[in-house]
């Protein structure tokens, strides 16, 4: 874990000019855009691995990826204090909390469809078959490998949401709390769709809306976050991936007029080409 001390010393620099940067917060028609450091951080990460600044190596990218899971851990064992103070509205909210699961079909009714029409094929089902975190990468590589089209979706679609899935979510956080008559506390549970920076992001960006209700908004992203964690895999696996894979059929027959080829065959064509 400290092997690199490169790596720490980049991320402790980062981090101080993040939060040297501070909050910031302007608007764009009925919303409000909140910038937070934490996204500061994920910029300037990014600009560290470009091959013309080199001061990440792949050393530094290969040894951050492993440490992302320990991170998180202590990321949600920071929420987890505020879910213990607001225990009892979290319980008199779960039938939401749990019901909202179901909306990770959504990705699959939008997605598929859309990736179809863009032309992708076998893409389509590891892409849009969830919102591609680090559980989902990890059923799609089981079930198919990441060398495989599923896998090559899902990782596109994990990396579009690690750079640009927190300023999305932050942004649609702000402009339906403020244009819209929905309950913060309603939009703090649709905050946790299983990757904890992004709840982070629109939590903060609702706690700056709504400072009196800091507390619970932070609480009922954080219960909403564990239980997609807790029940989104299962979610994936036993609704959402096979009917992802049942809609990516359809939608290829109706656009090419033919079925679209089984996996197996379409290995072999790429040991052909080898």
């Amino acid at each position: 874990m400290f092997k690199s001390k490169k790596l720490h010393f980049i991320v402790l620099v980062l981090v101080i000019i993040s939060e040297l940067i501070g909050k910031h917060s302007f608007k764009i028609g009925v919303g409000t855009v909140v910038l937070l450091p934490m996204l500061y951080a994920l910029i300037l990460g990014t600009i560290t691995t470009l091959s013309k600044v080199k001061i990440a190596g792949q050393n530094e990218i290969e040894e951050s990826g492993s440490l992302i899971s320990v991170t998180l851990m202590l990321l949600m064992a920071k929420y987890g204090t505020t879910i213990g103070p607001s225990f009892y509205d979290i319980i008199k909210a779960s039938p939401a909390l749990i019901l909202q699961e179901f909306g990770n079909v959504g990705t699959v009714v939008l997605g598929v469809p859309i990736a179809i029409l863009l032309g992708l094929k076998r893409e389509a089902i590891g892409g849009a078959h969830s919102i591609a975190r680090e559980p989902n990468v990890a059923l799609i590589a089981e079930r198919f490998g990441l060398d495989s089209p599923e896998g090559e979706g899902v990782l596109g679609v994990y990396l579009v949401g690690t750079v640009f899935g927190t300023i999305f979510i932050g942004l649609m956080a702000s402009i339906l709390a403020t244009s819209t008559s929905l309950h913060p506390y309603s939009l703090a549970m649709a905050s946790g769709v299983g990757s904890a920076s992004m709840m982070t992001a629109s939590v903060g960006s609702l706690s700056e809306l709504f400072p009196n209700m800091e507390e619970k908004i932070k609480a009922f992203g954080a219960a909403s976050n564990l239980l997609s964690g807790l029940d989104g895999l299962y979610m994936s696996i036993l609704i959402s991936l096979p009917f992802a894979e049942f809609l990516y059929k359809k939608m290829y027959k109706i656009k090419y007029g033919q079925d679209p080829l089984p996996p197996k065959y379409i290995d072999a064509e790429k040991e052909v080409q080898k």
